[in-house]
C-alpha cells in the first residue's frame, strides 16, 4: 500500500505540471477549497491528500511515508494502514478548517452579504476583476482564506508519526540536521511542539497548515490507543 500511495502521489505531481502547462488547473480541481468557496467540490476532501505544491513539499511527505509508513504497514497490513492513512488525513483537514473558520466568520461579520457572495464566487480572482473591492483588507483576507486550496499528504504523514510515537517510541533515529542520534519519541515530540509554536505564532507569509499537522498527529495517537484498547486486530 505504501508503494501504491507513492506511485499515485508521484503520478499526480507529474500530471499537475503537464496539464497546468496546457491550461488545465489540476490543483484547482483536486485541491481542497474552504466549503464556503465557489470552487469547493466534495471529492476534494479525498483528492487534496494526493496533490502537492512543489518538489520540496512532495519529497518531504513521501520520504516520511516511505520510512515510517512501511513500519506501520508491516505491523497492520495494507487494508488497515490505508484506513488509518485516510482517517488521519481527513482529521487533519478538519482541524485546519476548524481553526480558520473562526477567522472567516470574524471577517464575514465585517462585510455585507452581497460582498461576501462576490468573494465566495470569485476567490482570488477578485484582485483582478474587482480591485477596488479587494482593496478592503477584510475582503482581501477573506479572499485568501477562500481562494487558496489546501493540498498535501502532510496530515496523514503526521498521523503516521503519531502512530509510530505510540508503537515504536524507542526506535533510534539519526538526524541529518543536526547529525545526531535521537529516539523517535523525542524527535516527534519536538516536531509537534514546533508545529504548535508555529501555528500560534501565525507568522505573516507562512502558508503551512500547522494545525492540520497537529490534527493528524493527535488523530494518529488517538486511533492507535483506541485500537490497542479494543484489540481490533481481528477485524483486519
Amino acid at each position: 500500500m505504501v508503494k501504491n500511495l507513492l506511485i499515485i502521489n508521484g503520478l499526480l505531481f507529474a500530471a499537475k505540471y503537464v496539464l497546468e502547462s496546457r491550461g488545465v488547473q489540476l490543483t484547482s480541481m483536486l485541491g481542497l477549497f474552504h466549503p464556503y468557496a465557489g470552487q469547493f467540490r466534495p471529492w476534494q476532501l479525498l483528492t487534496h491528500m494526493f496533490m502537492h505544491a512543489d518538489i520540496r513539499h512532495i519529497f518531504g511527505n513521501m520520504l516520511g511515508l516511505f520510512f515510517f509508513g512501511r513500519m506501520l504497514e508491516a505491523r497492520w497490513g495494507p487494508q488497515r494502514f490505508l484506513l488509518f492513512y485516510l482517517i488521519t488525513g481527513f482529521s487533519a483537514v478538519l482541524a485546519h478548517f476548524g481553526i480558520i473558520q473562526y477567522q472567516v466568520m470574524q471577517l464575514m461579520s465585517q462585510l455585507s452579504p452581497e460582498t461576501i457572495e462576490i468573494v465566495k464566487r470569485e476567490g482570488l480572482d477578485i484582485f483582478m476583476t474587482n480591485p477596488g473591492l479587494a482593496s478592503n483588507p477584510y475582503v482581501a483576507q477573506l479572499a485568501y482564506y477562500l481562494g487558496i486550496p489546501t493540498v498535501g499528504a502532510s496530515g496523514a504523514i503526521f498521523g503516521i508519526l503519531g502512530a509510530c510515537l505510540i508503537l515504536f517510541p524507542n526506535t533510534q533515529l539519526f538526524l541529518l540536521f543536526p547529525p545526531i542520534p535521537i529516539k523517535l519519541k523525542y524527535a516527534i515530540t519536538f516536531y509537534g511542539l514546533y508545529e504548535l509554536f508555529s501555528g500560534i505564532a501565525n507568522i505573516p507569509g507562512d502558508n503551512v497548515a500547522h494545525f492540520a499537522h497537529l490534527g493528524g498527529l493527535v488523530a494518529g495517537i488517538i486511533i492507535v490507543k483506541y485500537w490497542n484498547k479494543t484489540r481490533r486486530d481481528s477485524f483486519f
